[in-house]
């Protein structure tokens, strides 16, 4: 028999006999067919779907799957499908009459080939490209940041502006740590596809030039920024923006400059502006400045008509909360906010969040503004905002009309993307964002009246701390908000793993075809909740629990989907281990 290097070549049988045939499938998964007085080899699964490629047609040069129908040239195994793939093709020789098949494939699958997929799935939105990429790369023990890299790079070329779906993938590569494989690979193939959604359509977005002059103080650059932003110039902006970059801005003070634009008007587009801002630069820190004109520039366009909230009714009537707050602000330019900073008590943190649920807004502001004259943190005072946001979608009860979920989330993901900005700067500018934050809480109040019973105390079930997996079963059916919330606080009661519950709550979320916001409510509710495990003591637990409940119940109240998204991952998965899908699992 002749031999190959490594490994023997496969004898395909005599030429005579697959002239009479046509085709032959032989050991090793290979198809050999005869065609036009020439033989070929290809691989026997359809890379599509993975069907019997020898059950298919060859006619004129091109092999087709009769499955999906996708179309491959015999010869190189190229595809005329860009939704299927090439199929890998052999080198085949004959010798005295005997067809002989060479084991190995011409093409591999390389690491450089799985990010080309990627790139090109994300290009034509194809959804089991993007997954067969991932399953591929993360089996080949590509960081996360690297194929995290591709879809922010992409998204923010080719999509209108920062957007969800890179919110999503920046939300999913945070959250990595709390997820295994299968979790892994569910995660990046979601952020992916939502990226995917979100450019599909666009064309390149080019960048502008930095101003000509380098010896601009940064100061008067920020000064221009937001005169920029105020009239809403975008294209003034990011060119100021790239002038700043270019003489070598930290992150740091980039970030200070860009939200302090985005703070000089209260709570814009609802909070997602701060939020999509917060994330942009999260995703930069995962990727690598490198990336940071393409990332930063996609997010001036989000200021180029935003909704100002200190323009709308309700923060003008029955209560005018816009004088009080500016008002407030004057005040914080006079504070000589640095460290060092002076602490909390638990007392005080519980008489805080106690304050901001109550229906007294102007209390609450002169409240957090004694703090803050008092030596406060910031990034402290944001914290325990974001917990009484949280304890609002906690006692947020389901006579309420649905779409109001959205309501309550929208002022946690956004308090939260408060926190984590304010943990890295205290520019008393920044601080406004804050009281945003308190507002919003105060016209969440009616979503709370009736206010949903927490499940505390002796009302928690007895539960199997040993299986997690039961939360699933709950969420299995509709309407399970409150049962899903008494079964998360009775597994805490009784002594479950809370990490083992995070990630159960991201199987829960990753299963599902989830909207934008499931993946901000359980990304920002991880790093709260990360947050107060710093500290060992009973309000900071009592915390900790609120965030695992806020998430349990929004997630409760958004399951089950169809599952579409989840099945397409799992299929590429079954593709990539070889498992034959047309046949009975």
């Amino acid at each position: 028999m002749h031999k190959a290097e490594s490994q023997p070549w496969i004898n395909a049988g005599t030429l005579s006999s697959l002239q009479e045939k046509g085709h032959k499938f032989i050991h090793g998964g290979i198809a050999v067919f005869y065609h036009e007085e020439k033989v070929y080899a290809v691989d026997n699964r359809c890379p599509h779907m993975g069907f019997p490629l020898h059950m298919g047609s060859l006619c004129d040069g091109i092999l087709t799957c009769h499955w999906h129908h996708a179309r491959f040239d015999v010869c190189s195994g190229g595809t005329l499908d860009p939704w299927a793939d090439d199929v890998p093709s052999h080198e085949v020789k004959i010798e005295n009459g005997v067809v002989w098949v060479n084991p190995h494939p011409k093409q591999t699958n390389s690491i450089e080939k799985y990010k080309l997929r990627l790139r090109e799935g994300l290009e034509q939105n194809l959804g089991l490209v993007i997954a067969k990429a991932v399953v591929g790369l993360v089996e080949a023990g590509v960081p996360a940041a690297e194929i995290v890299e591709v879809g922010i790079h992409f998204g923010t070329v080719y999509g209108r502006g920062w957007n969800s779906g890179l919110t999503i993938l920046t939300a999913m590569a945070n959250v990595l740590p709390k997820l295994d494989k299968a979790g892994t690979i569910l995660a990046l193939y979601q952020g992916l596809r939502h990226v995917a959604r979100n450019s599909s359509g666009a064309a390149a977005r080019h960048l502008l030039k930095p101003l000509p002059g380098a010896d601009v103080p940064f100061e008067r650059l920020t000064e221009w920024y937001r005169s920029c932003i105020e009239v809403r110039d975008t294209q003034g902006a990011e060119r100021v923006l790239l002038t700043a970059i270019r003489q070598g801005a930290s992150l740091e003070l980039l970030s200070e400059m860009m939200l302090v634009a985005a703070t000089d008007h209260f709570y814009l587009d609802g909070g997602h502006t701060f939020d999509f801002h917060n994330k942009a630069f999260e995703a930069i820190g995962l990727i690598g400045e490198e990336h940071t004109a393409q990332t930063l520039t996609s997010l001036v366009r989000l200021l180029a008509n935003p909704t100002r909230s200190e323009e709308l009714h309700q923060w003008q009537s029955p209560v005018n909360l816009v004088v009080p707050l500016k008002e407030a602000f004057a005040q914080l330019d006079r504070l000589p906010l640095s460290e060092p900073y002076t602490d909390i008590s638990a007392a005080d943190e519980e008489k805080l969040v106690e304050q901001l649920l109550r229906d007294e807004p102007l209390e609450t502001v002169n409240l957090v503004t004694t703090l803050l004259q008092s030596g406060a943190h910031p990034a402290r005072l944001a914290q325990l905002v974001a917990l009484a946001a949280a304890e609002r979608i906690v006692r947020f009860h389901t006579q309420n009309d649905f779409g109001d979920w959205i309501s309550v989330l929208h002022t946690f993901t956004y308090a939260h993307a408060v926190h984590e900005r304010l943990r890295r700067s205290a520019h008393p500018l920044l601080i406004r964002a804050i009281y945003h934050g308190i507002i919003s809480i105060y016209l969440d109040r009616f979503l709370n009246i009736p206010a949903a019973k927490r499940p505390d105390g002796s009302a928690v079930p007895a539960v199997d701390t040993a299986n997690p997996e039961r939360l699933l079963q709950i969420l299995d059916q509709r309407q399970q908000v409150n049962e899903a919330a008494r079964w998360t606080a009775g597994y805490l009661h009784n002594g479950g793993d809370p990490d083992a519950l995070l990630a159960t709550l991201g199987h829960a979320l990753l299963r599902e075809d989830a909207e934008f916001h499931s993946f901000q409510m359980y990304e920002a509710a991880v790093a709260e909740y990360e947050r107060w495990t710093t500290r060992n003591d009973a309000f900071a637990a009592r915390a900790g629990e609120t965030m695992l409940l806020a998430a349990t119940r929004y997630l409760a109240a958004h399951a089950p989907t169809p599952r579409e998204q989840p099945h397409i991952a799992h299929i590429a998965t079954r593709l990539h281990r070889g498992e034959r899908l047309f046949e009975e699992a």
